[in-house]
């Protein structure tokens, strides 16, 4: 059975710890809630099983802007001094591989970043599902399935972030969300 947090920024430094040793969990995300755990081989696989989830399709990467800063990610100026915002960019690592990337504008959510490191986030549904928006729809789908849920009692809804390829210019959007461009 799932842990039970209460969402508030007391709260992040616990939620870091377990992100860190390795166990996954589902918060609010500054969009939506999402199914998270630190980057991994071994994390990515654990949230693609509960996620029922083909390996083909990848996972958004939550980073401090000091993370992005210091990868090896190819990041326009104009994507960079967007962040934080509810904008996910698609971008061009050293070797040529592609990954996306959001620095979420969430106190809580940075918190934990800061203590975990960048985590893998998905939305909270299994593959080809609505997304699960509130804590209540959450709890009894997955507490059986992740080692925590942070309970946000304001969460009810939200809409996903803004999703672009800035591989290319002009930058092409792939999801229009939260973030208007």
């Amino acid at each position: 059975m799932a842990a039970i947090i209460e969402y508030n920024i007391r709260n992040a430094g616990e939620v870091g710890e377990r992100l860190r040793r390795g166990e996954v969990g589902i918060f609010p995300c500054d969009t939506i809630y999402g199914l998270c755990g630190i980057v991994g081989e071994h994390i990515a696989e654990r949230l693609y099983e509960i996620k029922r989830r083909p390996a083909s399709k990848s996972f958004i990467t939550l980073m401090s802007i000091e993370n992005v800063k210091n990868s090896t990610l190819s990041v326009p100026q104009d994507i960079l001094s967007r962040w934080p915002a509810p904008l996910t960019a698609i971008l061009k690592e050293s070797d040529g591989s592609t990954k996306a990337v959001r620095v979420p504008a969430d106190p809580f959510v940075q918190s934990v970043i800061a203590i975990s490191g960048p985590i893998y986030s998905t939305s909270v549904n299994f593959s080809g599902e609505k997304s699960l928006l509130t804590f209540e729809d959450i709890l009894p789908v997955f507490s059986e399935t992740v080692d925590f849920i942070v309970n946000d009692p304001d969460t009810k809804g939200g809409m996903a972030s803004t999703l672009i390829d800035a591989t290319t210019y002009p930058y092409k959007i792939i999801r229009q969300g939260a973030y208007i461009i």
